[in-house]
């Protein structure tokens, strides 16, 4: 019994890298950091690379918003952003009968960062292959078609050979899928957008971008309260500083500090922070690690001076192709 829930995107708002100038300079880094750890053999590269983490070498990823969640039963994506592509180049590789699918995509709002992975996942090509997608907004269908469309994208939707349906979620409302429920909490965003709450048996799993978490006392979150109640693993949004939260208010993202505090309140065991801004380098998303880290020791700190019994809490800001287990 388990779900495995692997990151595709992780980027926020449009993809983005360093520019080449940047990755030069990350480069001299590494290699100084190679000679100033003792090391003078070719033969020592391999092992001094695979002694860092995997974000400090490659970085945290270009992809805007794709998870996939996978339970031993079936598969569901969360969203199309550009990082659908790399689920959709692993199916590709795969056996002949994968192409068909059935593929399941819940959306969570039509920002151009969710939507724009679509026309390029390839099963959209194949022959009678299976697409489903879900949403809560009564307009799914038509955003979907719209992105298949001239001047936007060269081959119209309805040319498409897959057979591609649409369904229209009811807010709050689960919805089973072989061994998996799904159910639409609203995130606080100006354009209306929806987490998932994806269970299986006990386990499950918190999808919560894009979201400010303005509402944040069980009180003011009321009946959205469910998305943070029993979870194991919350995808969080933490695009901003904290400081910064105050200069882009009703920009719909989040800080790290305030996922951090949900965890606490509800005791949620597993915490990745997601949504990285597009303009934040590796060293910049390092800063907002080392920031977030302040925070959490002070929190742990506070408990013991104050006798407060607090959760174990794991958490890390996510990179591109992470791959996680519950269960």
């Amino acid at each position: 019994m388990s779900l495995v829930v692997k990151f595709w995107g992780v980027r926020g708002s449009l993809p983005a890298s360093m520019l080449p100038t940047g990755w030069r300079t990350h480069i001299q880094g590494l290699l100084k950091g190679f000679f100033a750890d003792g090391h003078s053999k070719p033969s020592d590269i391999e092992s001094y690379i695979n002694s860092l983490a995997l974000p400090l070498v490659g970085g945290y990823g270009t992809g805007t918003t794709c998870v996939e969640v996978n339970s031993p039963k079936t598969r569901i994506l969360i969203d199309g952003g550009s990082g659908i592509r790399n689920f959709s180049d692993k199916v590709m590789s795969g056996h002949a009968g994968s192409l068909k699918g059935p593929f399941h995509i819940f959306m969570t709002h039509f920002h151009w960062d969710h939507l724009m992975g679509l026309p390029f996942f390839s099963p959209h090509f194949v022959p009678n292959s299976e697409i489903h997608y879900y949403g809560v907004q009564k307009d799914l269908e038509e955003v979907i078609r719209s992105v298949f469309k001239k001047p936007f994208f060269p081959v119209p939707f309805e040319t498409l050979p897959a057979n591609i349906h649409f369904h229209t979620l009811e807010p709050r409302k689960p919805v089973k899928m072989a061994d998996l429920e799904i159910t639409p909490y609203q995130l606080d965003h100006p354009d209306p957008c929806w987490g998932y709450k994806v269970t299986h048996k006990k386990l499950a799993y918190a999808h919560c971008v894009d979201t400010e978490s303005t509402r944040v006392s069980p009180e003011e979150l009321g009946p959205d309260h469910p998305l943070y109640q029993g979870i194991d693993l919350m995808y969080f949004d933490a695009q901003y500083t904290f400081p910064e939260l105050a200069e882009k208010a009703n920009w719909g993202h989040s800080a790290a500090q305030i996922g951090l505090d949900l965890a606490f309140r509800e005791n949620i065991k597993h915490v990745l922070f997601a949504h990285h801004d597009p303009g934040a380098t590796i060293a910049q998303i390092q800063d907002l690690k080392a920031q977030t880290t302040e925070y959490f020791q002070w929190r742990l700190e506070h408990a013991a001076e104050s006798g407060e019994t607090v959760p174990k809490i794991i958490w890390d800001f996510v990179h591109e192709g992470l791959e996680v287990r519950i269960g």
